[in-house]
């Protein structure tokens, strides 16, 4: 797919992904009324939610590579040499937060009574250290399972989708466990508290540091694999 297909790809993928989890939460608690504060219904929002990456996994197969989170699209921009990381930072990132901003602006008018997204709940560095080492995990994992481990496309998007629950889940008391700052831009924007500090620090400046980090670790613990490596992992796909 061009560069043209990719950006557009982004902006339509990160608009859906507002608008899944939205979604699943009418779904969950309003559909099979299950209240925010049993625990029932919080498994079976979990469920839907890892149903919902699956999908989006699957969406990113068919659009040849289109994303919905800044974060992955950084690592793989950077991994991809400077007119890769150029393009991702002015032009892929943008139509990702583009994307998300009219998803939640698409949500507000379509539910007016819909909740105002993602938090913070503790101090500004606490949340942007929060924010930061969940983002770090996600892009190693992340980066390992490109790097084609043995395995079906299934069992690599059931590991990467139940590690994005966890940490999403040990950070959501704290600072939304959201580890995509085009999703929080989205609703921070609808808010009016897109350019605080808040938001810039949190859930901008820690992922954005923690994704370089975690791409200039990987570099340097694992070496890239070679031809003869690469044939028989290829196989085993």
């Amino acid at each position: 797919m061009g560069r043209i297909g990719l950006v557009v790809s982004d902006l339509v993928l990160s608009f859906m992904w507002i608008w899944a989890g939205v979604l699943v939460n009418i779904l969950v608690h309003g559909v099979l009324g299950f209240s925010r504060s049993d625990a029932t219904g919080e498994m079976v929002r979990y469920f839907f939610s890892i149903i919902s990456m699956f999908v989006f996994a699957v969406l990113q197969q068919v659009t040849k590579g289109g994303l919905f989170n800044p974060l992955t699209a950084l690592a793989a921009g950077v991994s991809g040499g400077f007119s890769s990381f150029i393009f991702t930072v002015v032009v892929r990132i943008p139509a990702e937060v583009i994307g998300s901003i009219l998803g939640v602006k698409h949500v507000i008018h379509v539910f007016p009574e819909i909740g105002k997204g993602p938090k913070l709940n503790v101090a500004i560095h606490h949340g942007a250290l929060t924010e930061g080492i969940a983002t770090f995990f996600i892009v190693l994992l992340s980066m390992g399972l490109a790097r084609k481990i043995p395995g079906s496309f299934f069992m690599k998007t059931w590991i990467g989708s139940l590690a994005k629950l966890t940490l999403h889940i040990l950070g959501s008391d704290l600072t939304g466990g959201c580890m995509n700052p085009a999703t929080v831009m989205g609703w921070a924007y609808a808010r009016g508290e897109h350019i605080t500090k808040e938001h810039l620090l949190v859930y901008w400046l820690g992922p954005v540091k923690a994704t370089l980090l975690a791409v200039w670790f990987f570099k340097v613990v694992f070496k890239p694999l070679t031809e003869e490596q690469e044939k028989p992992k290829a196989k085993s796909e």
